[in-house]
């Protein structure tokens, strides 16, 4: 069950908010914040023990940061083989290369809040998923998709998870 978004999502319109109480306030898995034509920002909210999920995009580039919470992030060129492992906390970033496997746990016993800039544009705008399940599931079903106003490369190639 999702929350009530912190912000909405205006599509590639000029926006301003609160990004890091946005970031703190947000309950939900996953909420889109803001879709432009090259990049996206969306909120995140992980349980104590859970994570984001390891994973790779093939065409996208990430920069995460947590605004409250702890964890540990793991990199690497193949889902077998996570060679970075660093300790995170509020403050800390990530730097995702397109194409790395990577994955964040929180490891704390509070929710871990962060935020997430995909260039390109990589769900679709306003989509709000309360749990990582929902999130699969839109996924799995194809109804998470980057919005028609965004720039995408020319061939691009489907996420891999573990």
């Amino acid at each position: 069950m999702s929350q009530k978004p912190v912000v909405q999502d205006v599509g590639p319109k000029p926006n301003s908010f609160d990004l890091e109480n946005a970031t703190k306030d947000n309950a939900n898995y996953r909420t889109v914040a803001w879709s432009g034509k090259y990049l996206q920002v969306t909120l995140m909210s992980i349980e104590p023990g859970q994570s984001i999920g390891l994973e790779a995009h093939p065409d996208t580039d990430q920069f995460l940061r947590l605004d409250a919470g702890q964890g540990r992030c793991t990199m690497g060129p193949s889902k077998d083989n996570l060679n970075f492992t660093q300790d995170v906390e509020d403050g800390w970033c990530i730097m995702v290369p397109a194409g790395t496997w990577h994955d964040v746990i929180n490891t704390g016993s509070e929710p871990m809040r962060l935020y997430a800039v995909y260039a390109p544009v990589h769900h679709a705008a306003g989509k709000v998923h309360g749990t990582f399940d929902d999130a699969e599931r839109d996924e799995d079903a194809g109804t998470d998709e980057p919005p028609e106003w965004s720039v995408q490369p020319p061939h691009t190639r489907d996420d891999k998870h573990a």
